[in-house]
C-alpha cells in the first residue's frame, strides 16, 4: 500500500505515519526526519535546510524533490511506504506524480489529520519544552500554521476530486487516532 498522510504542523503525522507504516509493512519517508539528520551531520544540504526550518519555511522543492525520488526508489519502499511532509504543494504533487510513474506506482490513499489550530500551538509549544526544537517557538509555531493553510490545504482539494482523501478526526490518544485510520483504510 502506498499511502501520504497530511495535516498541520503538530497534528500527529510523525507518530501515525509510523505506526501505519508498520501495519501495512512499508517504509516510512519523512523528510522532517531526513532534513533533520542533515542538518545535525552539518551537510550542505542541512545548512540550507536549516535556515529554511528556522524561519518556519519550508526548504526549496528542488531539494526535497530529488530527496524524494532518491527515498521511493529504495528497495524498503518498493512494496509500500506512508509518506509523510511531502508533498507540500500543488507543484510537488505534479513532481509526485511523475516520480511514481517512473517507478511504475500511485497513491492509494490519502490520510488527512484535522486538528483545531489552537489545540496545535499548544501540542507544539508543549513538544518545544520537551524535545528543545529550536524551531518550535510560538511566532515560528503560527507561521508555520498559515503557511500550510495557504500552500498545503489546497492539496487536499486535490487529493479530494481524486477519490483518494480520507479525513481523520486527529484528536485523541495515539492509539484512538490510529485505529480511526486503519478503519478508514479497511487495514
Amino acid at each position: 500500500m502506498r499511502l501520504l498522510i497530511m495535516g498541520p504542523p503538530g497534528a500527529g503525522k510523525g507518530t501515525q505515519a509510523v505506526g501505519l507504516a508498520e501495519a501495512i509493512g512499508g517504509a516510512h519517508v519523512s523528510t522532517g526526519d531526513i532534513f533533520r539528520a542533515n542538518v545535525a551531520e552539518q551537510t550542505e544540504l542541512g545548512r540550507t535546510a536549516q535556515q529554511y526550518m528556522d524561519a518556519g519555511e519550508y526548504v526549496p522543492d528542488e531539494v526535497t524533490n530529488a530527496m524524494v525520488r532518491d527515498r521511493l526508489a529504495q528497495e524498503d519502499a518498493r512494496s509500500g511506504f506512508v509518506l509523510d511532509g511531502y508533498p507540500r504543494t500543488v507543484d510537488q504533487v505534479e513532481t509526485l506524480d511523475g516520480i511514481l510513474a517512473e517507478l511504475d506506482s500511485s497513491l492509494d490513499a490519502v490520510v488527512a489529520l484535522v486538528v483545531d489550530p489552537e489545540e496545535l500551538i499548544g501540542r507544539l509549544l508543549k513538544r518545544a519544552e520537551t524535545s528543545g526544537r529550536a524551531d518550535d517557538t510560538e511566532e515560528v509555531i503560527r507561521h508555520r500554521q498559515e503557511v500550510y493553510a495557504a500552500e498545503t490545504a489546497p492539496l487536499l482539494a486535490v487529493y479530494g476530486e481524486r477519490g483518494l482523501l480520507r479525513e481523520i478526526d486527529g484528536v485523541g490518544d495515539v492509539d484512538e487516532i490510529a485505529a480511526r485510520i486503519t478503519a478508514a483504510l479497511d487495514l
